[in-house]
């Protein structure tokens, strides 16, 4: 293959398609949709400073307790927020339809709350303008209408035949065609690669890890639009017609777009059924009852443990112990139910990711599938992110309650009343207890959470190489 024949070729594909009025059309139109997406990322962003100061709030109200007992700030809690990664101006993920902010407190898990979804109307149901939808719907699209006549139109015309006896092999003019039609992809990706950037620049909380995320999310898109146009420029060889060309990449649009993904949801929905919200807490509830009830004194299973704590110490009352028998027991209440949680959370998460592991072998016969399942993951907009937080939230909050029944274990006298100074503890304790930091996962960690996806990338690109290299072997001029 001459390289230089195939640059030209290349290069007159895009002369020619510049040539048409239709093209600067189609870059206004997307430019415009740029826009609108861009500038709904950066609202979408900027939540996070809302964020930020409602965290900064309740560290303040959590500080600002008076002397009290700890079990009563084990009740009054706090909250977790969740920042949003910077690339989610470019993804918005599901982070719509999953929460922001949880109520972190003793014995209670709670969900996590204030998600778009909850606050929209139901047209968040029809989708968001993110830049990443605009890229994995809209430019397919145009893709195929620029290149769906690439090879069968000259076939038509009979330009075809001219071109192969200048000696132009069959290779050089199916590659060149598509380095042709990817190049003219690229410059649709290119403005939304560089606002992106530029967002990124007048942003203070973009760190190294973003960059490299960047990075990949760009190479991932370049190789998406390469694949796109070597299908593309193949369907154009094997068609009778520009007509019928036109009419099988619409297919394989509506097919790659809507019918596989749609498809691969509803059968992971099926296959592994997850519970109703309902269900899932009152599976829980009857197992914390089948323990019983570490605020009740005359509990079975509490009343063996505290007989079981009285012998081990030597002593015959609980106020004989050299600790606050109260903070013991919800310390183990405290454990009970939380192993109790995570059991019945570990496997409503095990559902889910059997459902999203199906939707990523779906992506192996469908690339549009590994691009938005890489998007997500490398925005921090897809499930595990969501996950990722959520257990740390709840990590948090288990240290937060077990702190301060060790507070009370050692600070509380079990013969105190609410008069004597014996029933509270300083202030100073709830300072000393950090407050929620999230931490994202690293780009490593979310690569390996779409392994799937980053085959199917690759396979498709070598497939499509592969079609044109067989294409250009059976080719004919008629």
């Amino acid at each position: 293959m001459n390289k230089g024949t195939l640059l030209i070729i290349a290069k007159q594909f895009c002369l020619g398609v510049f040539k048409s009025k239709t093209i600067y059309l189609l870059i206004l139109t997307l430019l415009v949709l740029l826009v609108i997406a861009a500038r709904s990322g950066v609202d979408y962003y900027d939540q996070n400073h809302y964020r930020i100061d409602h965290q900064q709030m309740a560290r303040e109200s959590w500080e600002n307790n008076p002397d009290k007992h700890p079990h009563r700030m084990a009740h009054f809690g706090t909250f977790a927020f969740r920042l949003k990664h910077p690339l989610s101006i470019f993804d918005f993920g599901v982070e719509s339809f999953t929460g922001n902010a949880v109520f972190l407190e003793a014995h209670k898990q709670n969900v996590v709350n204030f998600s778009e979804a909850s606050f929209s109307t139901g047209l968040l149901r029809f989708g968001e303008l993110s830049m990443a939808m605009v890229l994995q719907t809209l430019l397919p699209l145009v893709i195929f209408f620029i290149g769906y006549s690439a090879i069968v139109a000259d076939r038509e015309n009979g330009t075809l035949k001219i071109l192969l006896t200048q000696g132009a092999k069959w290779e050089e003019i199916l590659f060149g065609r598509a380095l042709g039609l990817a190049s003219i992809a690229l410059v649709f990706w290119l403005p939304f690669l560089i606002t992106i950037c530029l967002i990124f620049f007048t942003e203070e909380h973009v760190a190294h890890d973003d960059w490299v995320r960047l990075g990949v999310i760009t190479i991932t898109y370049t190789i998406f639009c390469f694949i796109l146009s070597f299908i593309t420029i193949y369907i154009s060889l094997k068609s009778a017609s520009s007509k019928n060309a036109l009419v099988k990449l619409l297919g394989l649009w509506l097919l790659m777009v809507i019918l596989v993904p749609k498809t691969s949801q509803a059968i992971g929905a099926y296959v592994y059924a997850t519970p109703s919200k309902l269900e899932f807490r009152a599976a829980i509830e009857q197992d914390v009852l089948k323990f019983g009830d570490s605020h009740d004194p005359n509990d079975p299973h509490f009343s063996a443990l505290k007989d079981s704590v009285l012998k081990a110490n030597h002593v015959k009352t609980v106020e004989e112990l050299p600790f606050n028998y109260g903070g013991f027991v919800m310390g183990q209440g405290e454990k009970i139910s939380a192993d109790i949680y995570s059991k019945h959370h570990k496997s409503l998460l095990n559902q889910y990711r059997r459902q999203n592991q199906l939707t990523q072998w779906f992506s192996i016969i469908n690339p549009f599938l590994a691009l938005k399942n890489l998007s997500m993951s490398l925005s921090g907009t897809d499930f595990e992110s969501y996950v990722h937080f959520q257990q740390q939230a709840e990590d948090y909050r288990y240290q937060l309650a077990q702190k301060m029944n060790a507070l009370q274990m050692k600070y509380i006298r079990s013969k105190s009343t609410d008069t004597e100074k014996g029933t509270i503890v300083s202030r100073d304790q709830w300072k000393a207890f950090s407050d929620f930091q999230y931490t994202k996962l690293s780009t490593t960690e979310a690569l390996s959470n779409v392994n799937v996806s980053i085959v199917s990338i690759l396979g498709w690109l070598l497939l499509s190489i592969t079609l044109l290299v067989y294409g250009a072997k059976k080719a004919t001029a008629i």
